[in-house]
């Protein structure tokens, strides 16, 4: 990048005399030299460009210019995601629940079949440009997502658990949320055509509200293991830069019942989808909420007392 710099300045100095020399026979000439160096000067001045605009395209392509590109991929991708995520449970929900039927009926045929599809689309992008990120950024000579030594140290520690409940949530979406949704949107256009309505369409608004609840409810913590990985969660900030084989076990296995024993009464497996003790943090956004924050507070906690320096 500095060697075609360094050639832009030479070629420029060599523009500047040619202008010199081209002074006293382009005034003779009666402006065809003039003409000519235009021409010549433009024709130089485009390849300049062209070489430059290619350089820093060899830079964006290299190792750090694809981390960097992917990375900010990533960050407008997930926002995307999570932002919609919050606009169900927090705004969707809530107002549909006010509405009258038909009224419903068609903002689901307009509103939430569009509003999903970019949903469920940018957690697929989301996904996608976490993975491309461990494979440009390096830990040693190899890339972050095929290193072992770096899923061992405190930072991987902190990255793989965010990956672990945003995968959860990227299936959540694609194996529950939007097949069910799907009947309730067929549903909706259906009642809507004139014809009867679908007696199964509750229980699938159902499950998928509750899959759509806990997603809320993980994307805190997961958040949190993100963004903490670089600015919480290292040696530099009182944790063990490598944590022992029995730290790493200890910490797993709490953070891996904890995500189970969630998603299985997401689903359903535990008590079940009506409305209970155990399906309270869904009934309200509320209470997903209050839910997700407790998550935080836990996860972090079991974090710090297993891997503390």
């Amino acid at each position: 990048m500095h060697e075609i710099r360094r050639y832009v300045a030479n070629i420029e100095s060599v523009n500047v005399s040619a202008r010199r020399a081209w002074s006293v026979p382009r005034l003779r000439a009666g402006g065809t030299l003039r003409r000519e160096r235009r021409r010549t000067r433009d024709s130089v001045d485009m390849g300049v460009v062209g070489m430059i605009v290619v350089a820093d395209a060899l830079n964006i392509i290299s190792r750090s210019g694809g981390a960097f590109a992917t990375r900010w991929a990533h960050v407008v991708v997930g926002i995307m995601w999570i932002g919609l995520l919050y606009y169900f449970n927090f705004v969707q929900v809530p107002a549909f629940a006010e509405m009258e039927a038909a009224a419903r009926n068609n903002a689901v045929d307009k509103l939430a079949s569009r509003a999903l599809w970019w949903f469920r689309w940018a957690a697929a992008a989301t996904v996608a440009t976490g993975i491309m990120i461990l494979l440009f950024q390096e830990n040693g000579d190899k890339a972050q997502l095929f290193s072992s030594d770096y899923m061992k140290s405190v930072e991987g520690m902190s990255i793989f658990t965010g990956i672990l409940l945003a995968l959860t949530m990227f299936f959540n979406v694609w194996l529950v949320i939007w097949p069910n949704q799907k009947k309730v949107i067929a549903n909706a256009r259906n009642v809507q055509a004139g014809g009867e309505a679908d007696p199964a369409a509750a229980a699938a608004g159902r499950k998928a509200a509750l899959a759509s609840r806990q997603n809320t409810i993980y994307s805190f913590a997961m958040l949190m293991f993100m963004v903490g990985t670089a600015h919480f969660f290292s040696s530099g900030s009182g944790f063990v830069q490598s944590p022992s084989g029995g730290d790493r076990a200890a910490y797993w296995g709490i953070a891996v019942v904890i995500w189970l024993v969630f998603e299985l009464n997401a689903l359903g497996v535990i008590g079940g989808t009506t409305a209970n003790v155990t399906n309270w943090m869904y009934e309200n956004h509320k209470n997903a909420l209050i839910t997700g924050g407790l998550l935080v507070v836990v996860y972090y906690a079991v974090f710090y007392l297993v891997l503390k320096a």
